[in-house]
């Protein structure tokens, strides 16, 4: 596989991210973009050099010459797209979050391991340069044990009941939008949440625009989560271990420093400068992947998208939140 050539289903505006750094790929082909509207397909393959533009989901999806489908569609159609492009034997990324619930998520993760085809969670985070140094020093016990860690992720977005961030239907909320980034770096730091418990703010479109919580990972182990939408927070993630603890530094989800504190020593700052567009990383260990025939990526394994999924459906569970289309309150694990 000299080339990899990707297809992207949807054209909103992170998948023309997505495109702009596979662009900057050279193992990479841009070959086809999907969308509802052809007339949409057409403007987005010719601002980000696509040769084939299709007017459905489901003729990208038929393209035999395409390899892998990014999906990048909003929040509840996730299953449903990365289903119908798996069922036409295609890998696929899928934008976070990965599915809407628990049990969407174990469907797929179910189907590409009977077809034997990739699937992974574009959780971009996790393939920074910096998270990978901060994985390492975490296993060669640079801080110690890992025991605590606090994260959050909270902006201020005006009131609009049609926007993504607060319509339902669209799977709006602080949980599916920034949630999952914190919960997915609690589970990569601590290992997979056994329980999850927290409180939220329900806004007047009844999604969560707030919520904390706190994670237990086993063994002790702990994390204290804050994430919102209609709040600003400082976007910093610490690590706390019996030796010393890493603060990453704002905005820890596209982070390019760290600093290392330990008693009785200076702190050390510790720096991963990024590219611009991160996208390009998670496109990368794509790409190694299917070049190494490996149908899922161990920095992002199949079964902790899953376990991430099971803990936030745990947590909204206590607050009685449903989306559109689900027809009992998630039962978590």
């Amino acid at each position: 596989m000299s080339r990899v050539r990707w297809g992207v289903l949807g054209a909103g505006s992170i998948a023309g991210r997505f495109a702009e750094a596979l662009a900057a790929l050279p193992q990479a082909e841009t070959l086809a973009v999907g969308s509802r509207s052809g007339d949409t397909a057409d403007r987005f393959a010719e601002a980000h050099g696509f040769p084939r533009a299709y007017p459905s989901y489901e003729k990208l999806a038929a393209d035999p010459d395409v390899d892998v489908v990014y999906v990048a569609t909003p929040h509840p159609f996730h299953a449903e797209n990365a289903e119908l492009c798996l069922r036409a034997g295609k890998a696929v990324l899928c934008e976070k979050p990965f599915t809407v619930n628990a049990a969407e998520a174990r469907r797929l993760v179910g189907l590409a391991r009977e077809r034997g085809l990739f699937l992974m969670e574009g959780m971009w985070t996790r393939f920074f340069p910096l998270m990978g140094r901060l994985r390492r020093m975490l296993s060669e016990g640079a801080l110690g044990e890992p025991r605590m860690l606090t994260v959050d992720f909270g902006f201020r977005a005006e009131m609009d009941p049609a926007s993504r961030l607060f319509d339902p239907k669209l799977g709006g909320g602080a949980m599916l939008d920034v949630g999952v980034y914190c919960v997915s770096f609690a589970s990569m730091v601590l290992g997979r949440p056994i329980r999850g418990t927290g409180l939220s703010h329900l806004g007047e479109t009844g999604v969560d625009e707030q919520f904390a919580a706190t994670l237990e990972h086993g063994e002790g182990r702990l994390s204290a989560i804050t994430a919102g939408t209609r709040t600003a927070s400082p976007h910093e993630a610490t690590v706390l271990g019996t030796e010393g603890y890493a603060r990453i530094h704002s905005p820890w989800w596209q982070p390019d420093a760290m600093t290392i504190s330990r008693p009785g020593r200076e702190d050390e700052v510790v720096r991963e400068p990024t590219e611009e567009n991160g996208f390009r990383y998670e496109a990368a260990e794509v790409m190694r992947c299917l070049r190494a025939g490996e149908v899922e990526s161990q920095i992002m394994p199949l079964d902790e998208t899953v376990s991430v999924m099971e803990t936030m459906d745990e947590i909204r569970a206590a607050w009685g939140l449903r989306y559109p289309g689900e027809e009992e309150s998630p039962a978590g694990r």
